[in-house]
């Protein structure tokens, strides 16, 4: 007998919603984003489901990349936070990654290595999100010291990031576009490869066209929007947070339950006790009331989250349940959105954080 506490991966929705990303940009190529283990799902399984269909993948490290082509990934992995030191210019060359460059070391670095085999380069443009690139006005100088190195292969690949395409209300998204092609204007030769579009630009900036797109949460099934969308509302839940009911007892108008008594029966209640808390991912801050599903039905959590347990408010279930009862924390019929909503936070977190002490189950 086993804890009960499982992430089910869904392997058909997760080629699903790559699919979708391919077929709203079919002159584009898609570059699975896995790192931060695949945002929760698996970064290798989620990689060898995909292989058959991705020319490349992008992680956030080099340690997240050797862990693929430990795995036997063959395709192409880019870096997006580029080199974090000289020496990992060699390793990317050794194991056929691709750079990303975004500041003046990066560049230095992969300019003085001596390598035997170029490299293809990413140059990642600061268009307004102020986190990572290049200025735009420098783009000229930085272009011509890249396609002039032996250390650089000739698919040089221009990038920015949008910072509020998931609004679709906002014109700041179409100022960085316009500040990207701007850049790109300056140069003598225009460059035939760039890279823009992210799940939410792919989903719900259609006008954005690009050579590489870069699909991550959308593929894993959650919407990057906080309002339905005709193409999100096509994406399949991935990951199936599950546990069950491992106590269940009755408690008086009056009682309190949990770590600090923060939740006090206002009438006779039924109170169920299921195995899963903030050791698992769960947030550790999910307010009263935040939902879980039992038997198709939202029943609202009450107390503190504990490390390993939460407790939930059973009283008004239109049937009696028994120790063992299966319950949904998020997935196809509780979206990880929906409980972020409630815990003040984005579903990106709660994807993103769950441990390894959670097992996931690959399903077809």
């Amino acid at each position: 007998m086993t804890r009960p506490t499982s992430a089910i991966i869904d392997t058909s929705a997760l080629r699903a919603n790559f699919a979708l990303a391919q077929r709203l940009a079919p002159k584009a190529k898609s570059m699975p984003m896995v790192k931060a283990n695949a945002y929760g799902h698996g970064m290798v399984n989620v990689a060898q489901t995909l292989a058959d269909m991705a020319p490349a993948f992008g992680v956030a490290c080099i340690e997240e990349a050797l862990e693929l082509r430990q795995a036997n990934i063959k395709q192409p992995i880019l870096l997006l936070e580029g080199p974090h030191s000289a020496d990992e210019v060699e390793i990317a060359e050794q194991h056929g990654f691709w750079l990303m460059l975004e500041n003046y070391n990066q560049l230095q670095a992969v300019l003085s290595s001596q390598l035997t085999t170029a490299i293809t380069v990413w140059l990642k443009l600061d268009t307004g999100m102020h986190r990572l690139g290049f200025q735009p006005e420098d783009l000229k100088s930085i272009y011509k010291q890249v396609s002039d190195s032996s250390n650089v292969a000739d698919d040089i690949v221009l990038a920015t990031h949008f910072a509020c395409a998931d609004n679709l209300d906002s014109n700041f998204t179409n100022q960085q576009l316009q500040r990207f092609e701007s850049a790109i204007d300056s140069l003598e030769a225009k460059p035939n490869l760039v890279s823009l579009t992210n799940s939410a630009a792919i989903l719900g900036w259609p006008s954005i066209q690009d050579n590489w797109q870069r699909p991550g949460y959308m593929l894993y099934g959650a919407s990057p929007f906080a309002k339905p969308h005709k193409n999100a509302d096509q994406l399949k839940p991935v990951m199936h947070f599950q546990s069950a009911v491992i106590s269940i007892r009755s408690i008086a108008c009056g009682e309190s339950v949990g770590y600090t008594a923060n939740w006090t029966a206002e009438r006779p209640s039924v109170i169920a006790t299921i195995a899963v808390g903030y050791g698992d991912g769960y947030p550790r801050h999910a307010p009263n009331g935040t939902p879980v599903l039992i038997g198709g039905i939202k029943c609202p959590l009450v107390g503190n989250v504990s490390m390993d347990m939460i407790s939930v408010d059973i009283t008004d279930l239109p049937w009696p349940i028994d120790i063992g009862e299966k319950v949904t924390l998020w997935g196809p019929d509780l979206g990880v959105n929906e409980v972020a909503k409630h815990c003040g936070t984005i579903g990106y977190e709660l994807l993103t954080r769950m441990p390894s002490r959670v097992p996931r189950v690959y399903q077809d």
